[in-house]
């Protein structure tokens, strides 16, 4: 087992989609590899799964709302931006991916992520005629040339009972993806 995550801070980002539950799964695996982390919930995450999930498995209270400070006297989207050693929203949904890619600040996660100067991970989730929409392509493609890392998403069912490309790449290989960017950016945090 590989010790870069341990007594990292990690900031979990969770956009509402079905794929959020397999979230949960990650953030249990980051924790048992030593990792601090921090969730933010999206206001359409909570559609899918609740904040006891996380705050049981972090020990951490789960922010969402972005003028409500729980932490950071100066707002949750500093103090959980400048914290982070790594960012990570999994499920990135299609409306995430656009916020991001346009640099929109209308909810706790986008404008965290604005401040982030950490690495930033993204793992798309979403139905795969979704995915294959132009927008969607545009957005990814410009996320990576923002420096941006991608994992995913993978073919198999999705939850509209299609299979497709769109599946939310698996919590091992979102947490190998980190160690990746962790140990290619030894200088951060």
């Amino acid at each position: 087992m590989s010790d870069v995550l341990v007594d990292r801070e990690i900031l979990l980002g969770v956009s509402g989609g079905v794929a959020a539950w397999k979230s949960a799964d990650l953030c249990s695996r980051l924790v048992k590899r030593g990792a601090r982390v921090s969730v933010i919930l999206t206001e359409s995450a909570h559609e899918f799964i609740g904040p006891a999930t996380f705050e049981a498995l972090t020990g951490r209270p789960v922010h969402s709302q972005q003028f409500r400070a729980q932490e950071h006297f100066q707002g949750e989207h500093i103090g959980l931006a400048y914290r982070a050693q790594l960012a990570v929203v999994a499920p990135a949904t299609a409306r995430t991916l656009a916020r991001m890619a346009l640099g929109l600040s209308d909810d706790l996660l986008s404008t965290t992520l604005l401040v982030c100067t950490c690495p930033l991970l993204v793992a798309p989730a979403m139905n795969c005629d979704m995915w294959q929409k132009p927008a969607v392509q545009r957005n990814v493609q410009q996320l990576q040339r923002d420096g941006v890392h991608v994992v995913g998403p993978c073919e198999g069912w999705l939850s509209c009972g299609r299979t497709g490309m769109g599946r939310m790449a698996e919590p091992a290989d979102i947490v190998q993806a980190m160690e990746r960017i962790l140990v290619g950016s030894a200088g951060c945090g």
